[in-house]
């Protein structure tokens, strides 16, 4: 029977961009000599969980338990997000639901990043997430009282064109 050639990414052990290696071991060999698993390129320290080109191997929806969405309030792109603290000045802490929860190493670091306002698309930015995963686990922590959402200012709120243009006109004339 044929052996067919395997291509190798560039990097990996046993071959490089477009090059063929036409034996099997010869990346598994390369792998076992350097500690990395064979068949994981660019994988650090041979650590299979992560891969330098395409990031961690753990997908946005297993974060979420497979939801796609927050059913309850929308997370506006500048809402601002605060952490509220555990406790209070009386000693009461947050209304948490009975039911039980294990919050991911996510929900840790969203709480880290608000200890300061940041609005939802920062947060997605410093975490390199996707935006709707992040909506989701906003809406996690913000069912158990342990964040704030500050909403932005609904457009009627905001001066007229008319208005505005009266204050760059007398902006001018000074």
């Amino acid at each position: 029977m044929p052996e067919w050639p395997h291509r190798h990414p560039a990097g990996a052990e046993g071959g490089s961009a477009g090059g063929a290696a036409t034996g099997s071991a010869t990346g598994a060999a390369a792998g076992a000599a350097t500690g990395s698993p064979a068949g994981v390129p660019g994988a650090p320290g041979g650590s299979a969980w992560f891969d330098d080109a395409a990031g961690p191997v753990v997908r946005p929806y297993a974060l979420t338990g497979g939801r796609t969405r927050y059913e309850g309030v929308e997370f506006d792109l500048v809402a601002l997000i605060e952490a509220v603290d555990a406790p209070d000045a009386a000693g009461a802490s947050p209304a948490i639901p009975a039911s039980p929860w294990s919050p991911e190493p996510e929900h840790d670091m969203i709480l880290e990043l608000c200890r300061t306002p940041l609005s939802v698309v920062e947060i997605a930015s410093d975490l390199e997430l996707p935006l709707g995963v992040v909506r989701v686990l906003l809406g996690d922590l913000l069912d158990r009282s342990l964040i704030q959402v500050r909403r932005p200012a609904p457009v009627a709120q905001f001066p007229s064109e008319r208005v505005l243009k009266e204050v760059i006109d007398g902006i001018r004339a000074l």
